[in-house]
């Protein structure tokens, strides 16, 4: 009897111990694919890309006196500006290529894209002012003055205030550090070598004027040069006139060479470089 007791007791052990290793194997197999699991749940999830707003207007240019609107599918469009702001400085007033003073830029613009497109604003005023109006554009700043008249001797001297008044903003935006690096080598290039300080200056400042890269300046092209100094300045006018010697409202790189009496290869060849570089 003791004999079958101790077998007895053996069996029980044997086959406790083969089913408390089957459960932790048992167990180990099934938290096993869980925390494979639980580690595919923690990987970090990427945020969705957020679709990005582009304004329609932001790549729609308009000429001045207009604005840019959307139609009713999202479709930008330019129309004339409904309001502009009353200025009360005498500064900010224009006078027109018809001697006609405006209370700012945008007030003359407005009034031209209105006769442009025929506006109802426009339509209330006589048949040949609309004509004018659809052509005019800004002939100096400040209110309309008669001008003083430029003497024969002060138009023959004019071409050498010219180039020596173009170095002198050539060398003050150089000191401001507002020329690109090859403007400004030739800023300093002209400082250090006399027969090149007008030239370069000639350059520069047509090659700034010609933003058409045709090698003839319009007369819109001439408004940053022209607009600023004729009230100040009365032989500018006539002399940007008279250099476009075949009144085609462009002044052609042969033109202004002839009017800043400087020697045309010079010109030339600087503007290809100017071009090449950039």
């Amino acid at each position: 009897h003791l004999l079958l007791l101790v077998l007895t007791i053996t069996v029980l052990c044997v086959n406790f111990s083969e089913a408390k290793h089957k459960r932790k194997k048992y167990r180990g197999e099934t938290l096993k694919p869980i925390k494979e699991e639980l580690k595919v749940e923690e990987e970090p999830i990427e945020p969705a890309e957020e679709d990005v707003f582009v304004d329609p207007c932001s790549n729609k240019h308009c000429s001045p006196g207009q604005v840019c609107k959307l139609t009713g599918d999202g479709q930008p469009f330019c129309t004339c500006i409904e309001e502009c702001s009353y200025e009360t400085d005498p500064r900010r007033k224009v006078c027109s290529n018809l001697n006609t003073t405006w209370n700012s830029d945008c007030a003359l613009y407005q009034m031209r894209c209105w006769c442009k497109y025929r506006d109802q604003k426009c339509q209330e005023l006589p048949e040949d002012t609309q004509e004018q109006y659809r052509h005019m554009h800004i002939n100096y700043y400040g209110e309309c003055k008669v001008l003083e008249e430029c003497t024969e001797g002060q138009m023959a001297d004019f071409p050498r205030r010219m180039r020596d008044w173009l170095f002198n903003v050539m060398q003050d935006m150089a000191d401001r550090d507002e020329l690109s690096p090859y403007y400004l080598k030739m800023e300093r290039e002209a400082q250090t070598n006399l027969t090149k300080r007008w030239t370069n200056a000639v350059v520069w400042k047509w090659c700034d004027l010609d933003s058409s890269h045709n090698r003839a300046v319009s007369r819109h092209e001439l408004f940053p040069i022209r607009a600023p100094l004729v009230a100040l300045e009365h032989c500018i006018a006539p002399f940007l006139d008279g250099c476009d010697s075949n009144n085609d409202h462009e002044i052609t790189l042969n033109e202004w060479v002839k009017c800043m009496e400087i020697e045309e290869e010079d010109i030339e060849a600087h503007c290809e470089e100017i071009r090449d570089d950039e």
